[in-house]
């Protein structure tokens, strides 16, 4: 579905990733781990478009997507749901939603969508006319979610999704990214929880200094002497 090749990406004379790579197949949960600053959240907005490479491609269900504008990324299926969630936050719940039908095919079936976030998510439908700034945490982050899923997505990235959130809530949102991929979405988890990211994740890289240093199955890099030494403690 996503294939990242040979990505180089700089702020200015600073190299930010060199030469990543990496590949997501439909209905997978793919993790990309690694610790603040190594370069992450750089690689999901490549994907989107808001950073563009220097060098390599991204391609999206065959098609070269690493020269297009970013609405016309998220037509095509790809959704962001950024670190720190980015609620607009004098605005009630269910208009946050709706800012996420930005596309006039999701715009039509906004309804019917906004149905479906309130079935995943039974507190947004309670709360959908507060503001989002009363809402507490993880009722943001699910407001985050949805707002992505408006769009329709086929692939959904996660960027720092634990960001704020007691553990307790951070297990929850797991829960919720298996239950996209139960219902046909890809799911690309960014973040830096890395025990709790790779029991779930399909697959993972680990990125470091803005290179991809290692890669495998979820549970194989959990028992990775050298995962464990850098993230788990162990």
């Amino acid at each position: 579905m996503l294939a990242v090749s040979n990505v180089d990406v700089f702020y200015g004379k600073s190299q930010a990733l060199r030469d990543v790579s990496l590949k997501v197949e439909e209905k997978e949960i793919v993790a990309l781990v690694g610790a603040n600053g190594a370069g992450k959240t750089t690689l999901l907005n490549a994907i989107s478009g808001l950073r563009r490479p220097a060098a390599g491609s991204v391609e999206f269900l065959g098609q070269r997507i690493d020269r297009l504008a970013p609405h016309k990324i998220m037509n095509l299926g790809i959704c962001q749901i950024p670190e720190g969630r980015k609620l607009f936050s004098d605005m009630t719940v269910a208009d946050n939603l709706e800012m996420g039908a930005y596309s006039s095919a999701a715009w039509s079936r906004r309804k019917e969508t906004l149905e479906q976030i309130y079935r995943i998510f039974p507190v947004l439908k309670e709360r959908r006319r507060q503001s989002a700034k009363k809402l507490s945490g993880g009722e943001r982050q699910m407001v985050a979610i949805g707002r992505g899923l408006m769009s329709n997505p086929k692939l959904c990235m996660f960027d720092e999704p634990s960001y704020g959130l007691a553990p307790k809530l951070f297990l929850e949102v797991l829960e919720v990214v298996k239950r996209l991929r139960e219902q046909g979405i890809t799911i690309l988890l960014v973040e830096q929880n890395v025990r709790n990211t790779l029991e779930v994740a399909d697959r993972a890289y680990v990125l470091e200094n803005g290179q991809i240093v290692l890669e495998g199955r979820g549970k194989d890099l959990l028992q990775n002497e050298q995962v464990k030494a850098a993230y788990l403690g162990v």
